[in-house]
């Protein structure tokens, strides 16, 4: 009799351990996910802040950049060419230099920047493609993409390079910063001025939304 009754209780406590222990995982799961949620949320009003721009173009100004830099007394056109929940293209004109295009992808939460570079018969410059993706929500005016693999591949220099862009309802920033060095740029494009739309990037006249 007195083995049963220790069995019984064995089992009672078993059973209403592992009870607990399955509540104490779906609650672990459950708050796992609302993390997952909240994280995923705050970068897509990011994306969402800066879809919006689609089909516009705006003028920037030089804030920041290292002495003589190439930039410096150019005309500066940004052009959201196209936006839809998976991809942003954005040219970006150095006066009549059409070479750049940045590249941004909406990726399990995350977003990638990649620059795409190219020359004037539209072939990709050897230099292209380098940028990273973001390791964190950001916020919803603000992402950072520290550099990837493939950056420290076509650039070795660049391997502490560290880009962020900034969105609100009246500016946008693109940023560049090399960690360890005196490396620093940005430039500030007014989003309550629109200016008319730059000729395509190099390599871009052909573009079709069908393609994205």
């Amino acid at each position: 009799m007195k083995k049963k009754l220790i069995v019984i209780i064995a089992l009672s406590f078993l059973i209403s351990s592992n009870t607990k222990l399955k509540n104490e995982a779906r609650d672990i799961h459950s708050k796992s996910a609302m993390i997952l949620v909240n994280d995923s949320t705050t970068t897509k009003v990011f994306w969402k802040n800066l879809k919006a721009l689609s089909g516009k173009a705006f003028e920037g100004q030089l804030v920041s950049a290292p002495a003589n830099d190439d930039f410096a007394g150019k005309k500066l056109v940004m052009h959201v060419l196209f936006a839809n929940d998976e991809t942003i293209l954005i040219p970006f004109n150095v006066g009549d230099n059409r070479s750049r295009t940045w590249i941004l992808k909406y990726k399990n939460g995350r977003i990638e920047l990649k620059h795409d570079h190219r020359h004037e018969d539209g072939s990709m410059d050897k230099v292209t493609m380098y940028g990273g993706t973001s390791t964190n929500s950001g916020t919803p005016n603000m992402q950072v993409f520290p550099a990837d693999q493939e950056t420290f591949e076509v650039i070795p220099a660049a391997f502490s390079n560290a880009w962020w862009i900034t969105v609100d309802s009246t500016v946008y920033t693109y940023n560049l910063r090399r960690l360890g060095s005196d490396r620093v740029f940005t430039v500030s494009f007014d989003l309550t001025k629109e200016v008319e739309i730059p000729k395509a990037s190099w390599g871009w006249e052909g573009f079709k939304q069908d393609k994205y």
